[in-house]
């Protein structure tokens, strides 16, 4: 379609990911299946960054919706807007996505309203139809389209799950935050700090993630990591970096906040 500039969503530059097991060969054959394909895991433990470095390796447009609870069915697909020429059609990233053959990618899925979300179930069967109803068309996925989910179960409750119905539309990949290896490996390129640093980093974490339920909701990401590794590349104590990157965060627990200060203590 022309007025979709697709060089817009194309990831120029190879994203830097470490994959972790056999997750790569999975997606790439559930791609060419065009299988529907749901991430669940933590936050900051990499699923965007994978999903970005599929779009590249890949060749495809990546489109991508951070989903939120205000959000209406009509800011996926689109709407009528008024201008100066009267009213025009805005589509949606999701119908963006659907007309270009770009990997859409809603991020956080969970957090949608189930009324929202419903809209993309003809979009992951045989059909492969996105309808707008307020315009009266059907839009026929492009061949290339591919759609991707992703939540932390970890947030899970009654309240916020995706419907039986939604959930079996899609194969699942599990990720969780790497060995502690591959986890130090990740740190020491993306923060740029030498790698005896990153697995001192590495080492917070694992103390911090043994608290996630005994007074933390969520253990340190390796996100946070490369975020206080970053920061000693730049030339900041180690243990101030720590503090304001690993513990200021997770916590406003005082006993919380003294008990990961003494895990940094520890190591630097």
């Amino acid at each position: 379609m022309s007025e979709h500039n697709v060089e817009q969503y194309r990831v120029t530059e190879a994203p830097y990911y470490r994959p972790v097991a056999d997750e790569v060969d999975l997606y790439r054959a559930a791609y060419e299946a065009r299988m529907p394909v749901m991430l669940k895991g933590p936050t900051g433990c990499g699923k965007s960054r994978f999903v970005e470095h599929m779009a590249y390796t890949l060749g495809r447009p990546l489109v991508t919706v951070a989903c939120n609870e205000d959000m209406t069915a009509a800011d996926l697909v689109g709407r009528y807007l008024l201008d100066a020429q009267g009213t025009r059609w805005q589509d949606g990233p999701l119908t963006t996505a659907a007309r270009i053959g770009a990997i859409c990618y809603l991020d956080e899925v969970v957090e949608a309203r189930q009324d929202t979300t419903v809209v993309i179930h003809p979009l992951t069967d045989h059909r492969r139809t996105l309808p707008l109803e307020k315009k009266g068309e059907l839009v026929h996925a492009h061949p290339d389209f591919h759609l991707v989910i992703s939540y932390n179960p970890g947030y899970q409750s009654l309240m916020k799950d995706l419907k039986q119905s939604t959930k079996q539309r899609f194969g699942a990949l599990d990720f969780d935050y790497p060995e502690a290896e591959i986890e130090g490996e990740i740190v020491a390129h993306e923060g740029g700090v030498a790698a005896e640093i990153a697995e001192k980093l590495v080492q917070v974490a694992h103390r911090a993630r043994n608290l996630k339920g005994h007074g933390l909701d969520e253990g340190i990401s390796t996100r946070l990591l490369v975020y206080a590794a970053s920061l000693i590349a730049k030339g900041i104590d180690p243990r101030a970096a720590c503090i304001m990157t690993l513990v200021r965060p997770l916590t406003d627990d005082p006993d919380m906040r003294e008990t990961l200060d003494q895990a940094v203590a520890t190591y630097f």
